[in-house]
């Protein structure tokens, strides 16, 4: 980006450059099976954004409630902060403004900042932006330091999303319910059919998941990554589909899980959960560390019930996320930026 790009038509009006290196950042964002299932449009006035969910993506039949793609739509709408802010531009945010258009997710105003209001904390997370990959490869046995797994907490909380970093018999519980999910949706033939639909084992591609961000199974079946190309006797090896056998490796022998939680389960607890999760990936980011989610159980409602801490009393789990250090995931495919952000 040069720097005219920071020059404006009229004042306080964003130029096409700056309206591209929004959406750019938004579609950078995470989604289930990276359906990307989103729209941008520029304010009429070129001084804010319209976010919408696109349903013409949707994973229907493991997302029937549309649960998973508000959590992605929330995603790219804390991404699109955090490039406002590294224009030097503060966010004004509505989520879900008009009733009357249910696919209207979220309204973005842009300003410059007022006397006091400091951008430097989302600015500084905008390189992460493109550095952050799922990384379903196994991570080291290294826990996460406790300084850190603070700073996280707190990352989601600014979103009004409660993090919680499990303990050694709820990991193992939580993993026990993946694994059940996981098994259950092997028997699912809509499901299945639905997932390997998103698998691009040839480039290139635009959306979906590449080869080289499949990851290996578990060869020990301790940690219930998903089987994106399906169950034996259907599954492919990783990248090479004449074979058989999903690929293996062995994985961290206990890994460490968050969850994330809310006290509601609606459609703005979903979208403040995709911005939650994605400012916790992108601060980890920063500091070296990788992610992958764990979905399985979120997708069956007794499972995504069970996920609950009987302990921490009510409350709807949205995510399970996997941290860990180790080598980070490869690049999945982004639709150009002009499908999907519109000026006029």
């Amino acid at each position: 980006m040069t720097d005219d790009s920071r020059t404006t038509d009229a004042p306080g009006t964003l130029t096409p450059d700056q309206f591209a290196r929004l959406a750019a950042a938004g579609a950078a964002a995470p989604s289930l099976h990276n359906s990307q299932p989103w729209r941008f449009l520029a304010a009429d006035d070129r001084k804010g954004m319209l976010v919408f969910a696109d349903p013409s993506r949707a994973v229907s039949a493991t997302d029937p409630t549309g649960r998973a793609l508000h959590v992605s739509v929330g995603a790219a709408v804390l991404n699109l902060r955090v490039a406002a802010a590294a224009l030097g531009l503060a966010t004004c945010l509505r989520l879900l403004p008009d009733g009357a258009r249910p696919d209207l997710v979220a309204e973005l105003r842009f300003a410059p900042p007022t006397p006091g209001e400091h951008l430097t904390a989302d600015a500084e997370l905008y390189p992460a932006i493109e550095q952050r990959h799922s990384s379903r490869q196994p991570f080291t046995n290294r826990d996460v330091p406790e300084r850190l797994v603070g700073d996280l907490m707190a990352a989601a909380d600014h979103e009004g999303v409660v993090l919680a970093m499990l303990e050694e018999a709820e990991t193992r519980r939580v993993l026990a319910l993946t694994t059940d999910a996981e098994r259950r949706t092997a028997a699912d033939l809509a499901r299945e059919a639905e997932t390997r639909s998103w698998v691009r084992l040839e480039a290139p591609a635009t959306d979906g998941i590449p080869a080289a961000a499949l990851g290996p199974l578990d060869r020990d079946a301790r940690v219930p990554v998903r089987s994106f190309t399906g169950h034996a006797p259907q599954a492919f090896g990783r990248g090479d589909p004449r074979t058989n056998v999903p690929s293996s490796a062995r994985f961290e022998a206990l890994p460490q899980l968050a969850t994330f939680t809310t006290a509601h389960d609606d459609r703005s607890a979903w979208v403040r959960t995709g911005m939650a999760l994605e400012r916790v990936w992108l601060l980890g980011t920063v500091h070296g560390l990788r992610a992958s989610v764990l979905h399985q159980a979120v997708e069956w409602p007794d499972t995504r019930w069970q996920l609950r801490d009987p302990e921490t009393g009510p409350g709807y789990v949205q995510i399970v996320l996997r941290l860990g250090f180790g080598p980070p995931g490869a690049a999945s495919p982004r639709r150009p930026v002009a499908e999907i952000l519109h000026l006029d």
